[in-house]
């Protein structure tokens, strides 16, 4: 019985995917606005051939693909060469148009294949030069055996690209051979190294902060400002680090000089050099707004939980690891989950590793080999500097002496167009990243500066110094990380995993646990704390040396037990001799997940792997904890407002999907928000589109209804302020002790609304109310939280801007989530832009040392990147609802799973 019912569901699947396959059929037939005709076996064509042999030139013996039922690839080889020879043709089978677009991206090639709409993002990217770099870090300093490891799996791909062509890669080709007459070039070692400069990119730090606040200087005092960023609260939140250690620093260490401690320049320089910005400033922003994020929006939302626990605490007797990365959701989703095993581990074949790899690059980048297990966090460190120039006719100033720019002439094919040329000038801080937007001509001009800064002349550019921008060694860290069997061959990995800056969690089946915070992290100058733009004219803003790597926090077996890394501080900074940064993530998610460990183990229990999995899955809103008893001591008299406010009444602050109490309260939120900080900030941080009569800036006189100026916001809706980032739980944490702070005095057509603390909360209960019945209808009985709370999951070129019937046919979704803002089971949404889904687990493991086979993990969507495959989307719903899939390891449990194989023959 139970094989008739397996075999039913099977014939169902068969029949479903027939039927979908017809329906893109009949709709592509229809001519999706250009008259073109494609049949099955167009729409077919590109799916990978996954059972029988293939030959794949350059291989020195047979090699076997096993997938298992979600078309999730084991590669099994004889040698280190031929197993990424095999992984570049397999991810090419899967995903080459994604792999195809992520290096046109990260070469500033994008207008090849897309046309003149993408001139303006490919001119930044070809000014920060990430494809540049890569190809110095290839050439200069990567190892013998990686640049193999790169070029055979270049070869690999290449083998599938001389095999296919057109629409056979991918259906997305024919879609854009309507166009133009796009055709793939080969892929090179660069482009897989170029790929971790993206990376790097969207993980670079505080950058965004450190515009935003030099924007909101224009409306608000340095007070005020310094309210918005308040202090780490170690106190409440504890740093990732506690008792661990850094290695024996040198003799001659100066921690006051090392440190670059302090707020301000001693002249007022750095601070005041920052005010007056705001053009040049939310340009720039503008620009970093048009760049591809491809891991996601830049904010405090961009993070990752990932904790071990000792074999002390778990119910396996040996560690327990979980990770999930919060990153953009796409579809395909930005990992690949894989396999890479040599069928004997030798000095010719040193690789047994298991977990989720980047398609277009080699290795895995986190999950385990035979020995140890690995997860990820963004460690967040301040890794770059925005400088302001003073340019002259011939160069720029340093030390009041000319210097010449550095410059090279870049030219952007344009599909369809002539090419454009662009010159590239630097300094020696970086390069001018002013010079690609119209609206940064007038750098400067009304900045007000200290009296050390030269003339203003026609004003200020502003460069960029970034640690990415230096050739590394982070490939050769990637196959090193795959390769360690202990913790110090792990430490010595993670020395050269310099960008980006990460988070390294550890633990092997020995039932050692550890932690190691690795990067190229930058000891900038006494007086420089990297929160705002600082003068390029004056050397002493220079960016001094690198924080040795003896001298980054590490951890092994801490006497707790467990170690949580979920973006918080690494170490307390007052006790460490380093500035890492002054914009750590608030730590709200890491201590609840210590706090769940806690209350596991405190009384004797033991974590089990379900526990663990039930860890990642929750919604607890810290921020409802610390304001539902103030909105609940609100007297509302509105009886339609007062219902509204009845749902939190015993609300345990879990944001469930279902849940009507999440709703409301997010919406009371998101007011809040929107009335004490959203309508006051300057229109750059505001979101784009939404217009309001404000004061004229720097008035501080009377409301006065006269004098208001219409003001249009700026930012795009995922990076606006408020985010509603735990840095905004903090901000509020503080105000609400302070029932008259200005904070929560509102004013409308120039006339005050709000005077105080309960006057502002009773205002966001009345307006979230009608927002809620306006978006989900007066009858609370029918609000849930999910039906606000939504994730369209979107292919990232034709999912977006192509025509709307195609992007129905390449998107999924939407689905309604559970979770939030800062809550462990981080579905992020930005306050500001509204409730959807902008950030999510973009995966989840929790790996079992005591047994790999029992290790556990699940991808946003599925293995496929061709839109009507059965694993294009095959994970989805189990993402959605908390599952996780088996993750088999072991050769017997690898082929116990595999439900197709493929032979790959030389």
């Amino acid at each position: 019985m139970p094989a008739n019912k397996t075999g039913t569901t099977r014939k169902k699947k068969g029949r479903r995917a027939r039927l979908v396959v017809i329906t893109v059929v009949l709709l592509l037939v229809a001519g999706v606005g250009y008259g073109s005709y494609w049949g099955v076996s167009t729409v077919r064509g590109s799916f990978p051939q996954t059972t029988g042999s293939l030959k794949l030139p350059g291989l020195s013996s047979p090699v076997e693909v096993q997938r298992d039922g979600n078309g999730i690839p084991q590669v099994y080889a004889d040698t280190d060469e031929d197993l990424f020879r095999a992984q570049g043709y397999v991810q090419a089978q899967d995903r080459f148009w994604e792999m195809d677009v992520r290096r046109h991206m990260t070469a500033g090639r994008l207008s090849e294949m897309f046309g003149k709409s993408q001139v303006d993002t490919d001119a930044f990217l070809r000014t920060l030069g990430w494809h540049r770099v890569a190809q110095q870090e290839y050439d200069t300093k990567l190892s013998a055996a990686t640049k193999s490891y790169l070029r055979s799996y270049s070869a690999g791909v290449n083998a599938y690209l001389k095999e296919h062509q057109g629409s056979a890669i991918s259906l997305e080709y024919a879609e854009l051979g309507l166009s133009n007459d796009y055709k793939p070039q080969k892929w090179t070692p660069v482009d897989s190294v170029a790929w971790l400069k993206a990376m790097a990119w969207d993980l670079r730090g505080n950058m965004q902060d450190e515009i935003d606040r030099a924007l909101m200087s224009s409306r608000f005092t340095a007070k005020q400002i310094d309210q918005l960023y308040p202090d780490y609260p170690y106190s409440r939140h504890k740093p990732i680090v506690q008792n661990g250690a850094v290695d024996p620093v040198t003799k001659d260490f100066d921690p006051k000089a090392e440190a670059g401690q302090g707020t301000q320049g001693g002249t007022g320089t750095v601070t005041e050099a920052a005010q007056g910005l705001t053009t040049q400033l939310a340009s720039l922003s503008g620009t970093l707004d048009k760049v591809p994020a491809l891991l996601g929006p830049s904010g405090n939302g961009i993070g990752s939980n990932s904790w071990v626990v000792s074999g002390k605490y778990t119910t396996t007797g040996k560690p327990l690891l979980a990770n999930d990365p919060h990153l953009a959701p796409q579809q395909p989703s930005l990992w690949y989950q894989m396999g890479l095993h040599c069928r004997t581990l030798s000095d010719k074949c040193r690789t047994d590793a298991s977990g989720y790899t980047f398609s277009g690059m080699p290795g895995v980048i986190i999950g385990h080999n035979q020995d140890i297990s690995w997860g990820m966090t963004n460690l967040g460190a301040d890794v770059s500097d925005l400088y302001l120039e003073k340019i002259t006719e011939d160069g720029y100033l340093e030390d009041g002496k000319q210097k010449a720019f550095t410059t090279r002439k870049e030219t952007i094919k344009v599909a369809g167009g002539p090419s454009r040329h662009i010159t590239v000038r630097s300094t020696d801080n970086g390069p001018i990243v002013s010079d690609r937007d119209s609206e940064l001509a007038d750098v400067g001009r009304s900045a007000p500066v200290g009296n050390s800064a030269p003339d203003r002349g026609d004003g200020y550019a502003i460069s960029l110094k970034w640690t990415a921008l230096r050739p590394g060694k982070s490939m050769d860290a990637v196959f090193a990380l795959d390769r360690a069997k202990d913790f110090d061959q792990f430490r010595a990995a993670a020395r050269d995993f310099e960008v980006p800056s990460q988070n390294l969690i550890y633990a092997d089946t020995k039932g050692n646990i550890g932690y190691q915070a690795p990067g190229r992290i930058p000891v900038r100058a006494e007086g420089d704390d990297g929160r705002y733009p600082v003068p390029g004219w004056d050397s002493r803003y220079k960016w001094k040396r690198w924080i040795p790597q003896n001298a980054l926090p590490w951890e092994e077996n801490p006497e707790r037990g467990y170690i949580v890394t979920a973006n918080q501080a690494v170490v307390d900074q007052s006790k460490y001799p380093y500035l890492l940064t002054e914009d750590w993530g608030y730590g709200t998610r890491s201590q609840r997940i210590t706090d769940l460990i806690q209350s596991k183990i405190s009384g004797g229990g033991k974590i089990s792997m379900d526990d663990m999995q039930t860890m990642q899955l929750d919604s607890s809103s810290e921020i409802a904890k610390l304001l539902t008893p103030y909105l609940l001591k609100i007297d509302v008299k509105d009886p339609y407002v007062r219902e509204a406010q009845r749902l939190l009444e015993g609300w345990d602050y879990t944001q469930d999907a279902d849940s009507a109490a999440a709703a409301y309260f997010n919406a009371v939120w998101r007011n809040v928000l929107k009335l004490a900080f959203g309508n006051k900030m300057p229109k750059e941080l505001r979101v784009e589109g939404q217009c309001l009569y404000v004061r004229p800036a720097n008035d501080t006189g009377p409301a006065d209804e006269n004098k208001l100026v219409r003001e249009c916001g700026e930012r795009a809706p995922d990076s606006a302020q408020p985010d509603g980032g735990d840095r905004w739980f903090e901000v509020v944490r503080n105000l609400l002790k302070d029932p008259h702070s200005s904070w929560w005095h509102t004013e409308s057509a120039g006339r005050t609304v709000d005077e105080n603390r309960d006057q502002l909360l009773a205002h966001a209960l009345h307006d979230a109310r009608y927002e809620l019945t306006a978006k989900l209808g007066k009858n609370i009985d029918t609000w849930n939280w999910g039906r606000l709370h939504q994730l369209t999951l979107k292919n990232q070129t034709l999912g977006t801007d192509g025509p709307g019937l195609l992007q129905g046919l390449y998107n999924r979704g939407p689905y309604n989530l559970g979770g939030g803002e800062a809550a462990v089971d981080a579905t992020g949404w930005n306050a500001a832009g509204g409730y959807q889904v902008v950030w999510v687990p973009s995966m989840r493991m929790v790996v079992n040392l005591a047994d790999f086979d029992k290790s556990r993990w699940i991808n946003l969507t599925g293995a496929s990147g061709h839109a009507f495959d059965a694993h294009y989307d095959d994970q989805t719903e189990k993402w959605a609802k908390g599952e996780l899939l088996p993750w088999a390891f072991g050769e017997s449990a690898v082929k116990k799973a595999t439900k197709n194989t493929l032979t790959l023959s030389p």
